[in-house]
Parts: structure tokens; sequence; C-alpha cells
């Protein structure tokens, strides 16, 4: 880690963490699997800090099929209470059938929309918002599009994904680039 950097300060100095920073969060992701796993791991941090679910990503994946949203649609109420057996998860029952149940939904939104990706992005005319701030708290934690987003995802069934969750998903797809202004991420 190069400590000349100027990074955003929250993700401090834990590798995983500032990895995460560096690599992924704010990136443009177009890819349905991997929006949909930046969405469980959002509602299943809820209550928690990111680092936690960043340190449990690798469970998730293993047992959610790497994330292959028709192969998470179809798992049994066996294989969903032995994921709840593994402290390597957030063991929230509600939590982890509601992956089983968002999977269907995200289905049905991928035979109406062609992909989960044209679904979030339309949203946002597919650019991204640059938010401009100089400390974390100058950036909201929710947003009329992430309202909107939630309150359709509501309506068509999925749990766990109200707006201020929408808009951590938000930021962390790039949808909305949060970086503070002075970070080497910012776009400019």
């Amino acid at each position: 880690m190069n400590e000349n950097i100027i990074r955003c300060p929250w993700c401090g100095v834990d590798p995983l963490y500032v990895a995460y920073h560096d690599n992924e969060w704010g990136t443009p992701v177009h890819d349905d699997s991997i929006l949909f796993e930046f969405l469980t791991l959002e509602w299943a941090q809820a209550g928690l800090s990111w680092i936690t679910v960043l340190r449990k990503r690798e469970n998730y994946r293993k047992y959610f099929h790497n994330w292959d949203i028709g192969k998470i649609a179809i798992m049994t109420d066996v294989e969903l209470e032995k994921i709840l057996l593994d402290p390597g998860v957030v063991r929230n029952r509600l939590k982890i059938y509601s992956v089983r149940k968002n999977a269907i939904v995200t289905l049905q939104i991928q035979q109406e929309f062609g992909s989960l990706d044209t679904y979030f992005w339309d949203f946002i005319d597919k650019n991204s918002q640059i938010n401009s701030g100089k400390t974390i708290y100058d950036f909201p934690t929710e947003s009329d599009i992430s309202k909107k987003i939630s309150k359709d995802l509501k309506k068509r069934g999925m749990s766990f994904i109200g707006s201020t969750i929408m808009y951590a998903f938000m930021q962390a797809i790039g949808m909305v680039d949060d970086h503070i202004d002075t970070c080497f991420r910012k776009e400019k």
C-alpha cells in the first residue's frame, strides 16, 4: 500500500478495505452476477460494518454458487439452513433466505429488461453521477434515485433494499462517484 496516495478516509489502513476502495468501490459495474453480489452484500451489511462483510465475502461466493443467479433461485431450504450454521456468513435467517427470494425477483427483472445491468443503469440514463465533497460527511446516504429504485424493487417483491442500502449499492457499483475530491480515485 502506497502511503503517499490520498484515499477516502473510511477505508482506513486494513489491506482488505484499502484494496476494496482502490480496486472496486465506485467503479462502474455492468455484470449481472457482480451486481447481484453487491446488492446481496449491501443488505447483509445492514447493521454491521462493511469490513465485517468483506471478510465474509468469499464464504458468500462459495455458498451462493459464485453468484449464479439461476442456481441461487432454486436453492432449497436445506441448503439455506446449512449456510446459517457457518459463522463465515452473517447468520441472519431473513437475510439468508432473502438471497434466494431476491434472486427469483432478479430473474424476473432480467426477463423484463434484458439484464439487471439495464434495469439499474437506466435509472440514471447510463451515466454515473459525480458528486463533490471534501469529507465523507459531504455526501448523502440516500437520494431521490435510491428511493425510486428501493420503491420499485419492493413493489417487485425484493427484501432488504431500503433507500439507504440502495444508495450504498449505487456507490459501490459506480452509479455515483462519492470519492472525496482529493482521493486518487475521484473522476475529474
